[in-house]
């Protein structure tokens, strides 16, 4: 018989170790829409509150790819109710296609945190690092699931890239953004192949590039 393993919540151990070291500020960062090809990536950073009630105001805050479209839209506005501080950063995708999609991620993280207000003093990450940030950070396998506040950092770069996507619909509505928010769907690859890529797509990856930068009618 296989075991089982439980599914846990995020929690706020790593923030709480680092508050313990001397560091008031921690904030949580993650980011949304790495692997799709077209649209932007959107990064988020987000300063929750250490408090002992904090969890219980956050109930349901877990991952974003793991919520339903209702619930990252209701704790959306939770997280910017309760959140001590959140800063969006986005990178394009022209941004994308000159840099790199990894050096766009960090240059719309490091946005993000330059938004935030009060400044970070700490930074705990989803399985990347900063190094152009002078801030002590520790990246985390799986930070999303694990740390409430890249978690609640999830949702907010989620929410935030989802309706950006569905304005994008409502431009190229041939393309079907508000289905896969930009993911190589097959609907989507079937969309570019009938219409070619749009200004908003990303030609550095490879099923765009294939259509040899051709643009849509539309």
């Amino acid at each position: 018989m296989q075991p089982t393993h439980k599914q846990t919540n995020p929690t706020l151990i790593e923030e709480i170790a680092l508050f313990e070291q001397g560091y008031s500020f921690i904030a949580g960062i993650d980011e949304a829409g790495r692997g799709c090809l077209a649209g932007p990536v959107v990064a988020a950073a987000v300063i929750l509150p250490l408090e002992d009630e904090t969890p219980n105001r956050l109930v349901g805050v877990n991952d974003s790819k793991q919520l339903t479209f209702q619930t990252r839209e209701r704790l959306f506005d939770v997280i910017m109710q309760e959140a001590l501080a959140v800063g969006v950063g986005i990178g394009s995708p022209e941004l994308i296609d000159s840099r790199n999609i990894l050096q766009a991620t960090k240059i719309a993280m490091g946005e993000a945190v330059a938004q935030l207000t009060p400044a970070p003093q700490a930074l705990l990450l989803d399985a990347i690092l900063l190094p152009k940030i002078a801030l002590p950070q520790r990246s985390i396998i799986k930070g999303d699931a694990r740390c409430l506040s890249i978690a609640a950092a999830s949702i907010i770069a989620k929410v935030t890239r989802d309706r950006l996507m569905l304005k994008l619909h409502e431009e190229y509505p041939a393309y079907g953004f508000d289905q896969h928010k930009g993911y190589g769907t097959p609907a989507h690859l079937e969309a570019l192949q009938t219409h070619g890529a749009t200004p908003h797509h990303r030609y550095s990856f490879a099923p765009v590039r294939a259509l040899n930068g051709l643009f849509s009618d539309l």
